[in-house]
This record gives C-alpha cells, sequence and structure tokens, in this order.
C-alpha cells in the first residue's frame, strides 16, 4: 500500500512538471482509497473541477471564480501556473464529540491561478481529498495587485450528474427554524446548506462548507436540472464580502456517502478547521442540564417580570434542588434580567427584582449545580457587544460557565441577515470573548454551524433548526413525525443542535391546535438520535416527577461518547443510532420512525465479542399511537450479547431506546 501511494504520487509530481508549462494543464488528485478522484483545469482562461468517485462522475465541469465590485472579476484570463501535494494520516482527540478520536486522513492537491495577462493577479486552490468526500477553497496571497477588495458574487458550480432528490429549506427562512422538503434540485428555491441528495443509482451526497471564518454564508440556488450555484448572503447594502489579502474562503464541501447511515458519520466538516487555539481547555465540560424553559412556552410562566414570573430566586432554586437530586449539572434560568418588556434594551447586568444572581449561584455552589446564563438580544447587536465585557465579567464572578445566547428577530440591528458575514464576524466575536472569561456558549439563532467547534471548543452547541418549542404553539400543529428523521440527515451534518427532547406531557391546553407529535418512548430515544454535548431535559420537572420510570433514561444517558455506530437510516423514515459512553463501557441506542410504524431488526455486533450486557429497553406499547395513544411505554430487561439480533416494534411516530450495560 505504502509503495502503490508513493508511485502514485511520483507519477502526480511528475506530470505537474510536465504540465505546469502548459496554459491547459490539467491537475488530479486522488482520495487515500482511490475512490474519489478530482481534477481541476483550465478552459478558454476559465478554471473548472470535476469529481468523479468509482470512476462514475459526480460533479460534471464545474467552474469558478468571483465577480467583484469595481474592478476586473476573478472570473476568466487564468491559467494554471503550479502544483505542489501532499499526504496527511493523523488522529486527534476531541475534547467532546460523537467520538473521542477522529482519523484525519487526507491527500491534498494545492493549485496556483495566475492571470494570463494585465495584473497577474493570483489566487489559489487547494483541494483536499477524505475518503468520504472532499472540500475545497480559495486563498489570496499578498500580493501588489490584489490587496483589499469586494466580492459581489461567488461563482463557484456544482454541476451534477442528475436531477437528485433533495432535502432543503430556503436560506432566508428565519433563524433555520423550517421544515425540510424533499424535491427535485430542478425545483429547489435558494436554500442554506447542508443540503442533502439522493442519487437515482443510491449514493448519498450532501454540499456544505467548513471553517466559516470573516466571510458569508454559502447558499445554493439551481441554475438548471442538475446545477446548483453558490450565494452568498449579502449585506444589507448589497455586496457580499469585504476580502482583505491574504485571506481565504470557507472550505466548499461535498460528503459522498455509500448510505444514508454513513452521512452521519463522516469528519470531513471538523477535520477541515484548524486545531483548537485554547490552551486551557480544563473548564470545558458537557453536560445534561434542566431549565426554567418549557412552561415559558406553555405559558404556565411569564419571561417578563409580574405574577407568573418564571425566573424567581424561589422557583430557580427549587429546581436546582430537583438538579442536584438527579444528577443534573446545571439549570438554565431565561428572563431573570431587565428587558423583556423591550427587547431591545436587554441589559445584561441588571437582574429583575425577584431574582438574586449571588444568592442563587451560591446556593447552587453548595448543591453542586451550575446556574447556566442566558443573554437574549432581540437581534439589537450594537446593543449587546457594547455590555459583552461586563456582561462575560458578571458572569464568571458567579462562576457561571455556560451562556445561552439569542438573536431572536428576522435581522441583526433592523439590517443584516443572520448568515452575513456581519453577523459571522459578531457570532466569532463572542465566542472568543467568552473564551477568555472561561465561557461556553449555546448559541441560538445562529449562522449555519460549519466545524469551528474543533478550534473553538468552548462553542458547545447551536441551535439553527425548528426545535422542540414549536411542539408547544405552532399554528400548523407542530413538528410533524418525520422531522426528526430528517434533521440528523440535514441540519446535523452541521454540528451539534440543541433541539431540546425529553418531554413528557404533550398537550397544552392554552394552545390546543399543537401538540407533540411522538409517542414517549420517541422522547426518549432523541436523547441518543439527536447529539449535544450540551443537552436540556427541556420539560418542567413536575412532568419528570410524574414519570419516574422513563425519567430514568434521561438521567442515565449521557452527552460525550467514545464511539458512535448507524445500524441503519433511511432519510424521512428512520434512524438507529448506537453511542459508546465516554466514562464508562456502555452503550445507549435511540431508534426512530416516522408516522409510519415498523420493526426495528438491531444486531448488537457492535458489543465487545464475548462480553454479556443487560439490557434496558424502553419501547412503546403494542397499542401505542402518537396521536390517539402517546403514552403508553413497556420497559423490560434481558441479557445480550454481541451475536443477539433484537427485534422491536416502533409505533407510528414512536421510537425505543435501550440502555446495554456490561455485566461484570
Amino acid at each position: 500500500m505504502l509503495m502503490k501511494s508513493f508511485f502514485k504520487y511520483l507519477v502526480l509530481i511528475a506530470m505537474a512538471g510536465l504540465m505546469a508549462c502548459q496554459r491547459n494543464a490539467h491537475f488530479n488528485v486522488a482520495s487515500p482509497d482511490d475512490k474519489i478522484v478530482v481534477t481541476l483545469g483550465e478552459e478558454n482562461g476559465r478554471v473548472y473541477y470535476e469529481v468523479f468517485h468509482d470512476s462514475k462522475p459526480v460533479v460534471l465541469q464545474s467552474f469558478l471564480g468571483f465577480t467583484l465590485k469595481a474592478t476586473d472579476n476573478l472570473e476568466d484570463n487564468f491559467y494554471l501556473k503550479d502544483v505542489s501535494y501532499a499526504e496527511v494520516n493523523k488522529t486527534w482527540e476531541q475534547q467532546w464529540g460523537e467520538e473521542r478520536f477522529v482519523d484525519e486522513v487526507y491527500n491534498e492537491m494545492k493549485v496556483l491561478v495566475e492571470e494570463k495577462s494585465g495584473d497577474k493577479r493570483q489566487f489559489y486552490i487547494t483541494f483536499r481529498l477524505f475518503n468520504d468526500g472532499f472540500g475545497f477553497r480559495y486563498e489570496f496571497p499578498e500580493q501588489a495587485n490584489l490587496k483589499k477588495f469586494t466580492i459581489m458574487d461567488e461563482q463557484t458550480e456544482f454541476v451534477l450528474n442528475g436531477n437528485h432528490t433533495a432535502w432543503s429549506i430556503p436560506y432566508d427562512i428565519e433563524a433555520y427554524e423550517g421544515l425540510y422538503r424533499q424535491m427535485p434540485i430542478s425545483e429547489l428555491d435558494t436554500v442554506c446548506s447542508p443540503l442533502t441528495m439522493k442519487t437515482a443509482d443510491g449514493l448519498y451526497l450532501a454540499i456544505h462548507e467548513a471553517n466559516l471564518t470573516d466571510y458569508a454564508a454559502m447558499n445554493l440556488y439551481p441554475t438548471g436540472d442538475s446545477t446548483l450555484k453558490v450565494y452568498l448572503t449579502p449585506w444589507s447594502s448589497g455586496e457580499k464580502v469585504f476580502m482583505k489579502a491574504p485571506h481565504q474562503t470557507p472550505w466548499r464541501t461535498m460528503i459522498i456517502a455509500d448510505n444514508a447511515g454513513d452521512l452521519l458519520l463522516s469528519r470531513l466538516m471538523l477535520n477541515l478547521n484548524e486545531p483548537c487555539q485554547l490552551e486551557d481547555t480544563s473548564w470545558i465540560k458537557p453536560g445534561r442540564y434542566i431549565g426554567i424553559w418549557w412552561g415559558m412556552h406553555m405559558k404556565h410562566y411569564t419571561w417578563h417580570e409580574g405574577p407568573q414570573h418564571g425566573a424567581t430566586t424561589e422557583n430557580t432554586m427549587r429546581y436546582m434542588d430537583f438538579a442536584a437530586e438527579h444528577g443534573f449539572s446545571g439549570v438554565l434560568v431565561e428572563g431573570w434580567n431587565k428587558g423583556w418588556d423591550d427587547w431591545q434594551h436587554f441589559s445584561f447586568t441588571e437582574p429583575y427584582a425577584d431574582f438574586d444572581l449571588k444568592a442563587v449561584t451560591e446556593y447552587g455552589a453548595t448543591k453542586g449545580v451550575k446556574l447556566i446564563g442566558h443573554h437574549e438580544t432581540g437581534g439589537n447587536v450594537n446593543n449587546y457587544e457594547a455590555q459583552l465585557d461586563d456582561a462575560f465579567n458578571l458572569y464568571h464572578q458567579h462562576g457561571v460557565s455556560v451562556v445561552k445566547t439569542g438573536y431572536v428577530g428576522t435581522l441583526l440591528n433592523g439590517n443584516e441577515m443572520h448568515s452575513g458575514q456581519y453577523a459571522v464576524r459578531h457570532y466569532r466575536h463572542v465566542i472568543e470573548k467568552a473564551a477568555r472569561s472561561q465561557i461556553m456558549i449555546d448559541n441560538h439563532e445562529p449562522v449555519m454551524p460549519t466545524g469551528l467547534q474543533r478550534t473553538f471548543p468552548n462553542l458547545m452547541t447551536q441551535e439553527g433548526v425548528r426545535g422542540q418549542e414549536w411542539n408547544a404553539w405552532a399554528g400548523d400543529g407542530g413538528n410533524p413525525p418525520n422531522h426528526t428523521t430528517i434533521i440528523p440527515f440535514t441540519r446535523g451534518l452541521a454540528g451539534p443542535m440543541d433541539f431540546t427532547p425529553g418531554i413528557f406531557n404533550f398537550d397544552n391546553p392554552e394552545m390546543p391546535q399543537t401538540r407533540v407529535q411522538t409517542t414517549l418512548a420517541k422522547q426518549l430515544a432523541l436523547s441518543v438520535i439527536l447529539y449535544s454535548p450540551l443537552q436540556m431535559a427541556a420539560d418542567m420537572i413536575e412532568n419528570y416527577q410524574n414519570n419516574p420510570e422513563p425519567f430514568e433514561f434521561i438521567k442515565a444517558c449521557p452527552v460525550n461518547w467514545a464511539q458512535t455506530v448507524v445500524p441503519e437510516a433511511e432519510i424521512g423514515e428512520y434512524v438507529t443510532i448506537a453511542r459508546k459512553d465516554r466514562d464508562s463501557d456502555n452503550w445507549f441506542v435511540g431508534s426512530i420512525t416516522n408516522e409510519h410504524q415498523r420493526e426495528l431488526v438491531l444486531p448488537l455486533d457492535f458489543l465487545e465479542p464475548n462480553t454479556r450486557y443487560m439490557a434496558q429497553v424502553f419501547k412503546d406499547a403494542e397499542e401505542t399511537d402518537y396521536l390517539s395513544n402517546p403514552y403508553e411505554l413497556i420497559e423490560e430487561e434481558l441479557e445480550v450479547n454481541a451475536h443477539t439480533v433484537l427485534k422491536i416494534g416502533l409505533a407510528p411516530g414512536g421510537g425505543t431506546a435501550i440502555i446495554l450495560t456490561k455485566i461484570e
């Protein structure tokens, strides 16, 4: 294998040396397993790329380049001047994640592109090919004739080999909180990434980006039956990106998988981000918590001060008592600070009169429970940034190490979209400021995540998804049963999502038109299916007290994993995920279905050989149905091993949750 790889690169280097002198050069690079091949070429001064998988075309000739403001475009009149190759084969350890160790194995091709005449402006196009896909980006080196410039359009194309089935939401839907729609590429709107597709011959593709730094988010729109073009989220003034060399774009990525489950196991996006930049990460700790949150959505409490105010000192201490009793790490408290009557002028240091920050945090410390802070900005970024230092200092002073941030509203400061360059800069500013105060961030109403948690692991989780709260008040009735069988393969590919599973009481007399459209067993399973290193058991504590048996699964389920496997999955239909606890030899399994009843057939061959386990199974009863009888749940125990095949019925809208405990 080493000789084969060495010979392959001798050939590539020899070809590069011969072809670099030719204006119509074509350079190639293959993935480590040789299954994916990328060609970069030039035709009539325009640079293009092509992608093959198992010798079959996946991306046809697709052109690259930029439209600039007030200067000649970086679009044609170019040639491929030089090329270099590199190989990387290493493993790195995540502080938290879906597995402890990540293999970073890729082959790289870096091509220098230069204008044939005129200013001789240059940029690099770098491809990195992994066994599960590829990424490429543009890099602008320091140069005399390209210093500050404004990008009006990025001409990057993905010319696919068919009008594939795609799952998408429009790019400008508020906070990405939409229901994903299934349709052919040709019928798409301008959509955000990740854009997940299935080809006619059963291949699965997902286009996204990695390491979004000081740039606008990438969206996609169709220009034909099978062509997608990049659309960058604009500034309110119309420009897309203000750039200063040296700088680079985010990576444009594509996962290529033989089955839907392998999409979930790709770490390509993480591998295309920079290693951790924080010297001390000992304060970064995943955890499962509870919150004064669902009661607001159910209209039991209010965020603002008054007779039904949820965030009182007394109520918070009551929740802290419950958290301490049941082993939760913290209590989220929303509505503690002044400004909920205004929303544009929040104070991030002044509590309401009935909330004593010092008393609450000191009380929590005696119980081993942290207060989880909350900063809702209402989209007024200017107001937030003016108070940011004082706000983080206050929390740090009182031992608050997690902050949930929020940006409810269509536009930031009334002008800028959540995924434009302005917002990207702001979110990074908050993450870096938080790190200096040893604060972890759970960002709501974010830009779509792109793997930045590798570089700044205090960015724990983000929303950017139509989450559980829609089941409390949505006018369309709440999230349909297939929603959670789609989002692992779409939004979930972008990174941890704060969906907040674990609701045990589905009906809201205040909002009878909507409800949780799952079974109780499925709510348990979602704690495994939907990954987040900070995960809230979202219901009010009274509903957990009234359901002690299923609550045992919520309490036991970890949020930090050593290993993840996907025994079976199909987008929009069903998904089963098994994860091994990082701190024990136990495994946890979640399996969910859409509105259709089905049987889970689960080989336990991922377990340690020649070892006995006790399986504690929480499953739908035979008569359970998400519409008419959602609460019926059966708990059973049986001894299993790696040769066992479990067969369990999943009710319509249902699921199964399993704890596999090693028997010593």
